[in-house]
């Protein structure tokens, strides 16, 4: 799984006009299924996500998690985040997982993320979003489960 998070004042999504989702502070994840990930990724990805340190505390310093924020995190499905562009000019996405597959992870990783006291909003899967961030930073980090431990 691939994440891009970024700290924010407040995020919302929009679906054909209408408000899905929307937090105040915390963080915006851009999240996207590979092909092959596995309930393993979930877990260690969301785990992540609520313990990274990269909210500041009184002296300015990236020392805080979104669980010592009790903020919350809105979680928007990306599938573009897999898309190869190295070769030619059109985005190649074999790394990606089947829809099916991914919506099924997509749910499993929110399902994950509410088991924490923070507010958790998402996007839908499959459909055009319009989505909004007030970056807070701004601060942007990519996060891949295939990475850890290395």
């Amino acid at each position: 799984m691939i994440a891009i998070i970024q700290r924010v004042k407040s995020s919302k999504v929009e679906v054909a006009g209408q408000l899905v989702g929307q937090i105040g502070p915390g963080l915006n994840c851009l999240l996207g299924v590979e092909k092959g990930d596995t309930q393993e990724d979930v877990e260690w990805l969301c785990d992540k996500l609520v313990h990274l340190r990269i909210f500041e505390d009184d002296q300015g310093k990236m020392n805080l998690s979104l669980l010592d924020l009790e903020g919350g995190i809105l979680v928007i499905p990306q599938f573009t985040l897999l898309g190869n562009c190295r070769k030619g000019r059109r985005p190649n996405f074999t790394r990606a997982a089947p829809p099916q597959e991914a919506k099924g992870l997509f749910n499993k990783a929110i399902e994950h993320l509410r088991k924490h006291p923070i507010k958790v909003a998402q996007g839908v899967f499959q459909a055009y979003m319009m989505v909004h961030i007030e970056n807070d930073g701004p601060v942007t980090f990519i996060i891949n489960s295939k990475e850890r431990g290395k």
